[in-house]
C-alpha cells in the first residue's frame, strides 16, 4: 500500500482504489490551500493508471466535511471569495467529469460545502447514525456557491431542493436515501469498519472484478451526457462506446460471455 501524505489532503492507493481523505481542524473544512490540494489529488487519480477507482472521505469519526472554513472567509476580500468559489467550482467538475468511478464515504456530518463536495461524487454511501446533512448557507445570509444549488436540483427536483435550502434544514442520512441524495446507508460498529466496506466494495468496480474502464465511460457518458442535448449525448455516448471497442476489456468480456466463463479484467 502507497501512502502519500501532504498538510490537509491524505492520499492513498489500495488494490486500483485511490483514497482522497480531507482533514483539517475542525471538521474537516476546507480551505482555499486545501482545494488545490484536493485539485492536485483528482489530477493525480486522473493519470494514474493504477488508479480506477476515487474514495472521498473526512477524517476521524465526526465529519466528512462541514464545508468551507467560515474564519477565512470572514478575512478574505470579495475578489478573492469570487476566484474561492470559482476554484472550487473548477476542481468539483473536474472531479465530476473524471472518467473514473467516484464515492463519497460520508463517515460523518456532511453540510454545507461538504454535502456539495459529496455531491460531485457518483455514488454516495452513509455510515448509520454517524452524521446529518444539509445546504444551511441561508442563514450566513449567502447561497450553497460551489455546486449546491445546481446538484441538489439535479438529484430531488427543482422546488423540493428550493426548500430544503431556503429552510435550512440539516436532516438525517435516512431522509437524505428517501429524496435520493445518497444511495446507500451502512450499519458498522465505527468508522475503521465502515471504511474496510468502502474499500472491499469500490474495489468490485477494478480489475480483475470488473472492466473499470467501461464503468468510467459509464460515469462519464451520463455525467456529461445529462447537460447536454439528448441527439449530442447519443453521440458521447457513441464515441465513448467505440473507445471501449478498440480496448482489450471489451474482447475479453465478450470472449468470456460466449466461453461461459468468468472474465478477468486488466483495465486495458
Amino acid at each position: 500500500m502507497e501512502t502519500t501524505q501532504t498538510k490537509l489532503i491524505i492520499t492513498s492507493v489500495k488494490n486500483g482504489v485511490m483514497t482522497l481523505e480531507l482533514t483539517f481542524d475542525p471538521g474537516n473544512c476546507y480551505t482555499h490551500e486545501m482545494m488545490r490540494q484536493l485539485d492536485e489529488a483528482i489530477l493525480q487519480a486522473r493519470f494514474d493508471e493504477k488508479v480506477h477507482v476515487i474514495v472521498i472521505r473526512g477524517s476521524g469519526e465526526k465529519f466528512f466535511c462541514a464545508g468551507a472554513d467560515i474564519n477565512m472567509l470572514k478575512k478574505a476580500d470579495p475578489t478573492f471569495k469570487y476566484y474561492f468559489c470559482l476554484h472550487a467550482n473548477e476542481t468539483l467538475n473536474r472531479l465530476e467529469q473524471t472518467p473514473k468511478l467516484v464515492i463519497a464515504a460520508l463517515n460523518g456530518h456532511t453540510v454545507g460545502g461538504g454535502l456539495e463536495i459529496a455531491m460531485a461524487a457518483d455514488i454516495r454511501i452513509a455510515r448509520k447514525g454517524a452524521g446529518k446533512v444539509g445546504l444551511p448557507e441561508v442563514n450566513l445570509g449567502v447561497l450553497p456557491g460551489t455546486g449546491g444549488t445546481q446538484r441538489l436540483a439535479r438529484l430531488v427536483n427543482k422546488s423540493k431542493a428550493i426548500e430544503l435550502m431556503v429552510t435550512a434544514e440539516v436532516f438525517g442520512f435516512e431522509k437524505a436515501l428517501d429524496l435520493g441524495i445518497i444511495n446507500e446507508i451502512w450499519e458498522t460498529a465505527n468508522t475503521a469498519e465502515f471504511m474496510d466496506k468502502v474499500q472491499a466494495y469500490a474495489e468490485k468496480f477494478c480489475p480483475p472484478n470488473a472492466a473499470s474502464k467501461a464503468v468510467g465511460r459509464i460515469k462519464r457518458s451520463v455525467q456529461s451526457g445529462a447537460e447536454i442535448p439528448f441527439e449530442s449525448a447519443l453521440a458521447v455516448e457513441r464515441e465513448l462506446q467505440q473507445l471501449l471497442f478498440q480496448g482489450e476489456d471489451a474482447k475479453e468480456g465478450l470472449a468470456a460471455y460466449i466461453e461461459k466463463r468468468k472474465a478477468n479484467y486488466t483495465g486495458r
